[in-house]
């Protein structure tokens, strides 16, 4: 018996099967912030905003699907460039699973303006829900805990002569205005990065969403901020 998947296609769009199974096998090992779950929540979420934004449901799931085909770690300096190139790899897989050239080239013109430390803006509606569904799952305590993750991935990189930690030791949350540095103190990337994501949100049912998991993350930040400067 083979494996089960992890990252199910949703039945009504038949030529899913092909990439989800790609996508599936481009999941980086134990890499649990951009694992197969990341890709089934990105994916589901891709297929509620299409039907709520009107949009063509079977090409955002497909963009939702490979848009991680090619992961690259935060803190590699090529980090920013994993939107460009994971719309590279997704060109062959899209025609081989029957999408036509203006699909196809809708589908890879949303992924490789997906990510967020380009800051580019949607090329297209279907950009648009992408951006959206991806970065949801990044608010909320969802993305607390894959911030976490790529945290201790990070540390196993750390020269051995620098310090750093889940968070800084007496500014948990750079109320001194120290320099933020995410590769050093995890609760710094929700600082730079996470709680800038709900003022982005397109779509009306992700900023509807992305305002619950905001204030989700917040509550988390100053809990976890009286538990670090406890006695």
């Amino acid at each position: 018996m083979g494996a089960v998947m992890s990252i199910i296609p949703d039945p009504r769009h038949p030529r899913h099967r092909l990439l989800a199974a790609a996508a599936e096998a481009a999941c980086p090992v134990a890499e649990l912030a951009h694992d197969a779950a990341h890709i089934m929540r990105v994916y589901r979420w891709c297929l509620h905003l299409a039907a709520d934004q009107g949009a063509d449901a079977d090409l955002a799931g497909a963009a939702g699907l490979l848009h991680d085909l090619v992961c690259i770690a935060k803190d590699h300096p090529d980090r920013a460039q994993g939107g460009a190139r994971s719309a590279s790899e997704a060109g062959a897989l899209l025609s081989a699973a029957g999408y036509l050239d203006q699909e196809r080239d809708c589908i890879t013109s949303a992924i490789a303006c997906s990510s967020w430390s380009r800051g580019l803006p949607p090329t297209n509606p279907i950009a648009a829900i992408l951006q959206d569904a991806d970065r949801l799952d990044a608010l909320g305590l969802t993305g607390l805990l894959r911030s976490a993750a790529c945290h201790q991935d990070m540390a196993r990189r750390r020269p051995a002569d620098e310090d750093g930690g889940l968070w800084h030791p007496t500014d948990p949350l750079g109320h001194s205005q120290r320099p933020l540095d995410d590769r050093r103190w995890c609760l710094d990337h929700c600082l730079i990065k996470l709680l800038r994501l709900r003022d982005g949100m397109h779509c009306a049912a992700a900023q509807a969403e992305a305002a619950r998991r905001h204030a989700s993350l917040v509550a988390a930040l100053e809990a976890l901020e009286q538990e670090a400067m406890s006695p």
